[in-house]
């Protein structure tokens, strides 16, 4: 696998221009404390601010001085702008929690505004679509896809048998250093979203896979400098998501799969199958580390469609012709 010279071939997404000045102090000492107080991932205070410099731009071409200056009609044109760009109705929604945050968290706490602007705005209205996922058949051949007895391949296999097993979030994977995995005991013991932790059963092909990897692939990627971390990139450094989606990708491809495959896709699946295999729901939603049950019971209607679609593809009364 040629990883190293596709990974710098990939085009890098332009920079986000600062804030302007008006606004730019306001923001860093939000993310500041987000950071701080709330525990929050860097990868999900990052997206904060860029959602909020992107806010601060608009805000300013439109002659808005500050954050203290911006009304409610200021950021009700600045919803509209988000539709009109064809921002798509999650991005809408998450954009507009960080502005209420901002200001609610933020600027009226510590006395910047006494009022506040994001109170009457409306967010925009969407149907939640259902989460795609891959059929057993086509989770088995990206799971053999990497094959190779080469440092990548070896790496690659127990990445994705981990995240079918396991069910993690790119940046939980990412994040895994070898104190978390109990091969033994057959279970990671994982740090998600606010930190917090949360234990994953680990299945016996992921465990194989692991095993596999620590006795020959991991030892041939470590540098001098590599730490505890545990999946490596070709510089002995933990593993950075972007690799990561290029390695899914990649061999995505390689198995014939159509499919947009992509990390949390393979979460998906993993909460798919366990629920079409009877699992308890509650037991899913502590293996996928989600607050709420609502969160977990998208999956019930991703299966349900499923079986809707396989009863009208094969039940006889649905191929009856009038």
């Amino acid at each position: 696998m040629n990883s190293a010279r596709s990974r710098r071939s990939l085009p890098k997404e332009p920079p986000m221009p600062p804030a302007p000045a008006a606004f730019a102090n306001e923001i860093e000492d939000f993310i500041g404390t987000l950071e701080l107080e709330r525990g929050l991932s860097r990868n999900t205070s990052q997206a904060y601010e860029k959602d909020l410099v992107q806010a601060a731009h608009f805000l300013a071409r439109r002659g808005v001085a500050g954050w203290q200056a911006a009304t409610t009609d200021d950021l009700a044109a600045w919803l509209h702008w988000l539709a009109d760009e064809k921002f798509t109705e999650s991005s809408q929604a998450r954009k507009l929690s960080a502005m209420r945050m901002l200001f609610r968290k933020h600027l009226i706490p510590t006395g910047a505004r006494a009022d506040d602007p994001t109170e009457l705005l409306s967010g925009p209205k969407f149907r939640r679509k259902l989460p795609q996922v891959l059929s057993p058949g086509e989770m088995e051949k990206l799971l053999v896809a990497p094959m190779g007895a080469d440092a990548y391949s070896v790496r690659d296999r127990a990445m994705l048998e981990l995240f079918y097993s396991s069910g993690l979030r790119i940046s939980e994977l990412c994040g895994l250093t070898l104190q978390q995995v109990d091969l033994e005991h057959g279970f990671v013991r994982v740090f998600g979203k606010g930190s917090k932790e949360r234990v994953v059963p680990l299945g016996d092909k992921a465990r194989d896979a692991i095993t596999a990897y620590l006795g020959s692939g991991r030892l041939r990627l470590v540098k001098e400098r590599t730490g505890s971390e545990l999946f490596l990139s070709e510089r002995g450094k933990a593993i950075s998501r972007k690799t990561v989606w290029l390695i899914v990708k990649t061999h995505a491809q390689r198995a014939g799969i159509s499919k947009h495959v992509k990390p949390h896709l393979l979460r998906h699946s993993f909460a798919t199958h366990l629920l079409g295999g009877g699992a308890d729901l509650r037991a899913i939603q502590e293996m996928l580390g989600h607050a709420s049950i609502g969160t977990t019971q998208i999956y019930t209607a991703v299966e349900s469609s499923r079986l809707l679609d396989q009863h009208a593809k094969h039940h006889p009364r649905n191929k009856l012709k009038e």
